[in-house]
């Protein structure tokens, strides 16, 4: 890897000329050359100038970055002035920052970066220039960031368009089915539930809303409990703090309900909105946005973000692996735009969110424990057709990751649960609602949060439980007439509610 970095030094004052400078400056280059880069490369000051109360360089070096360099050359530059001159180092930037690196192939497609920059790509290797870098991008370390990026939006471009991975794993026995409609328009015909105020979500009557929480109480009865499994309540909200440490806000930006805070609570701030409101009966959205602040966090997306900082930053004892919770509060929201359908795929839902820490056996044991329980309660209880298929993205099974057919290397990675829905068409044809799945991430977030085992490493893994595709798969297959109900859940279900009559 090839860099060429230019960059500009502004002193408190004038430390004379060149010649001055030149018993100084070249040494403490060289010496922050060897102890940034060690063995990693070499380094080399191509050129240099000095005028009034700035330093121009211009750094290469093969292997570790200079600007690394660049800042150790700053700290000595500013202690060594300073006891001869009394002159500090107020700041330094970057006019130009020049890398090759190995790209790998791609398609004719542009990439494009929100920074300013040129990128060539001649073959296998990409030469980016980053333009009027500051000390702050210098500092941390965006050349890094911005050429794996590259990397990652040339290795989309792969696979962009066809499908993830998906091997099947298993199935159960084709069964006869009662239910032929979509659920949600015959629910809406037994005025069992109704389109929300906004869009994307809905209203659960009494009858819907009963099923809903028997379907919740089965998975925490049936599934979580008996593996030990313990209850937590967290925030509704979740910070970006945290979404940065899950990649969330570079992978699912377009997905999330964001949420703002009003800059004051004062009523005098707000009269002329309240006026508005009053003599308008309409939401005056230019006052709005001078009296609300930016957004500062998301409305829970998954419940997992947060628990992983409940746990950020502390060791766990050995004798509390693995860590076993689960939460149920939170209200999901995603936001779906065109691709809602029913009350299977809606922007806000109700889910049950397990996360599990310990071990990597500790956690494949605990995988093989969640499919067994998931199994009764499919089979047992709802009496479903259902199938199992492990799913990886297609750049990932490229790349070597998890998800490729031996079964032997299936440790890390997301197992779903589909269901088939008679409504939809045949079997073969036809898509299958995905209602469930069980992960292990492996150390994905224990790094980003730093948390620690007493004693060897730590792993984690989630399954999220989402209630209104259970209830979508069962009532899919089962129909919504109780008698055609398996006995299991409905002695779960007892007494229905009744429902409100509508003139």
């Amino acid at each position: 890897m090839e860099n060429e970095l230019v960059a500009e030094i502004l002193l408190s004052g004038s430390p004379g000329s060149r010649e001055d400078l030149e018993p100084l400056l070249p040494g403490l280059v060289e010496d922050a050359f060897r102890r940034t880069l060690g063995t990693r490369g070499t380094g080399r000051l191509v050129e240099w100038s000095a005028e009034g109360d700035r330093i121009t360089l211009r750094l290469d070096s093969d292997g570790g970055r200079p600007h690394q360099a660049l800042l150790a050359t700053a700290r000595r530059l500013g202690e060594e002035l300073g006891r001869s001159r009394k002159i500090g180092v107020r700041s330094f930037r970057a006019p130009r920052y020049r890398v090759s690196f190995a790209i790998g192939a791609t398609n004719e497609a542009k990439i494009t970066l929100a920074l300013p920059h040129t990128l060539t790509v001649e073959g296998p290797r990409a030469t980016l220039e980053l333009l009027d870098l500051s000390e702050e991008a210098l500092r941390d370390n965006w050349i890094d960031r911005a050429i794996q990026l590259v990397q990652e939006k040339a290795k989309r471009q792969g696979y962009e368009g066809k499908e993830q991975y998906w091997a099947l794993l298993g199935k159960t026995a084709e069964k006869s089915h009662t239910g032929r409609a979509d659920p949600t328009e015959e629910m809406i015909r037994r005025n069992w539930i109704r389109g929300g105020p906004t869009k994307g979500k809905w209203f659960l009557g009494p009858t819907a809303a009963h099923l809903l929480r028997t379907m919740e109480r089965i998975a925490r009865t049936e599934v979580l409990e008996p593996l030990g499994f313990e209850e937590v309540v967290q925030p509704h909200h979740d910070s970006f703090d945290i979404l940065l440490k899950t990649g969330h806000l570079e992978g699912l930006p377009g997905e999330f309900y964001y949420v703002a805070e009003p800059t004051t609570r004062d009523p005098k701030a707000w009269e002329t909105f309240t006026d508005l409101v009053t003599i308008t009966r309409k939401v005056p959205m230019d006052e709005l946005g001078r009296l609300v602040g930016p957004p500062s966090a998301v409305s829970c997306y998954a419940q997992c973000p947060t628990i992983y900082w409940w746990l950020s930053g502390r060791t766990i004892a050995t004798e509390s692996l693995p860590v076993k919770v689960f939460d149920r509060t939170a209200i999901s929201n995603r936001y779906e735009s065109g691709g809602r359908h029913g009350l299977e795929r809606v922007d806000e839902f109700h889910r049950i969110e397990p996360v599990y820490l310990g071990t990597p056996d500790q956690l494949l044991e605990l995988r093989e424990a969640l499919r067994a329980r998931y199994a009764h309660v499919f089979d047992d209880i709802l009496d479903l057709e259902w199938r199992t298929a492990w799913v990886t993205p297609f750049y990932l099974q490229q790349a070597g990751g998890v998800g490729v057919e031996d079964s032997e290397r299936r440790i890390k990675g997301t197992i779903d649960y589909e269901a088939y829905l008679p409504y939809r068409g045949d079997r073969a044809t036809s898509e299958w609602l995905e209602f469930q799945n069980l992960s292990i991430v492996g150390e994905k977030y224990t790094k980003a949060f730093t948390i620690r085992a007493q004693k060897g490493e730590i792993w984690s893994g989630c399954s999220g439980i989402g209630l209104e595709r259970w209830l979508s798969a069962f009532l899919a297959q089962k129909g919504l007439d109780p008698k055609d109900w398996p006995s299991g859940f409905r002695d779960r279900v007892g007494k229905l509610p009744d429902e409100v009559r509508f003139l």
